[in-house]
């Protein structure tokens, strides 16, 4: 039986992500989409979910556990609590009855997330996991001017993911995916995003890998002479780009991200006094961390077609840069820049500006919001998969990420298919 609209749904870890990216397109959209309970540990978090939605007491939870061991009452829980509890509450979730929102990834364990893949077909549940590059505008012109046969037969693709220097710092040296023993290999955690728009845009398999990469900054033999344990204090951070005080209230602003993760108000001194005793006041170069600052990926394809990706923590701005090359032309474009350039061998030039496409570019240049409204749609119509992924497509991408780690410790190519 189809359900009726609005979907319900229970978030589950409301962080970043579930607090304030995903949950507030039910304002956006009340007529697809309502927040009927929220499972979080942290009190004002949950309260502050509470607030907003007018969810009642008993449906707000300290964990997801008092969540699933209560009555059901909605129809979706969108998971978004940390990577390596994402399998439990997904598979807590399913046996409880519940369709399946997840935060990528699945897991680092390869075995557990094809577990979770056959529990969506045991309890014939849908399970999403948020690729939402394939739901911007950006990427879906790129296909479309694909599909079409512009270039021909596509031959190689050329794929840079510039986390910024500030992300960097701010999510993979300080914060919680600086460690990828406690939550994941940063090709997993940051580019699984990539390794499924590689999927999704060459339309094949791959049969082998090899991969590149390591942490060479983010070390204290790199600490600047004289440097301190923490920015606020550190007699050399007038001239460190990585002085926290600059990265959260100078290139970035009070109330928004990522300075609302240090401290949720728009208060300048709340953010200094966070700085002063929190995790990200530490010295970047003494944080502890583990995950590459750097790493490359090299794929052979079905059908002799190429790939390269690169993930790089060194860029000025996030942004990410594709290009396409096919037997009759190539197509490049520039996410951020918005820009798509298509080159056809032997014909002028033609610059396509994708905001003539699309009006939504907010979260992920407007995927986000584009695959909330495509899972809860599809759920709506009777659905167990997105128009564009489900959880079997996604599974693949994780295929990838992780043998590309595995190629990268072990030094050696990685036969896939």
């Amino acid at each position: 039986m189809k359900n009726q609209l609005p979907i319900k749904v229970v978030v589950v870890g409301a962080g970043a992500r579930g607090k304030d990216v995903y949950a507030p397109f039910s304002k956006l959209r009340p007529d697809l989409m309502q927040i009927v309970a929220v499972a979080e540990s942290d009190d004002d978090r949950r309260k502050a979910m509470a607030d907003t939605y007018d969810i009642p007491p008993e449906r707000c939870f300290k964990n997801a556990d008092m969540l699933f061991d209560s009555p059901k009452c909605a129809d979706m829980a969108l998971i978004a609590t940390q990577d390596r509890q994402h399998f439990g509450h997904a598979l807590l979730a399913l046996q409880a009855g519940y369709h399946v929102l997840l935060e990528k990834p699945i897991s680092p364990d390869l075995d557990e997330c094809r577990e979770i893949a056959r529990a969506a077909r045991k309890f014939a549940r849908m399970v999403v996991v948020c690729h939402v590059l394939r739901y911007t505008p950006f990427y879906q012109l790129m296909k479309q001017l694909l599909d079409a046969g512009r270039i021909g037969d596509l031959v190689s693709i050329h794929h840079i993911e510039g986390v910024a220097y500030w992300h960097m710092a701010h999510s993979f040296v300080r914060g919680n995916w600086r460690n990828s023993e406690q939550s994941s290999p940063m090709i997993l955690q940051k580019s699984s995003h990539d390794m499924d728009i590689l999927l999704w845009l060459s339309g094949k398999k791959v049969k082998a890998l090899s991969s590149f990469g390591s942490l060479v900054h983010f070390l204290p033999k790199n600490a600047p002479q004289g440097a301190g344990t923490r920015c606020l204090f550190c007699p050399v951070r007038e001239n460190c780009c990585y002085d926290a005080e600059r990265i959260y209230l100078k290139v970035n602003q009070t109330g928004e991200w990522p300075t609302n993760v240090v401290y949720p108000g728009t208060d300048r001194q709340g953010v200094i006094k966070a700085l002063k005793s929190g995790p990200y006041g530490r010295c970047v170069y003494q944080g502890g961390n583990n995950v590459v600052d750097h790493q490359v990926v090299n794929l052979e394809f079905e059908g002799g077609l190429t790939a390269s990706f690169t993930m790089c923590g060194f860029t000025h701005r996030i942004n990410r840069q594709t290009a396409l090359f096919g037997t009759k032309g190539e197509i490049y474009g520039d996410f951020e820049d918005k820009k798509i350039f298509v080159r056809e061998f032997g014909k002028p030039e033609e610059i396509l500006d994708v905001t003539d496409y699309a009006t939504d570019f907010s979260g992920h240049g407007g995927g986000d919001n584009k695959m909330l409204e495509d899972v809860m749609t599809a759920l709506h119509k009777g659905r167990l998969s997105g128009s564009l992924t489900s959880v079997e497509v996604s599974v693949q991408s994780h295929v990838l990420a992780l043998r590309a780690e595995q190629s990268r410790i072990s030094g050696q190519v990685i036969e896939i298919c």
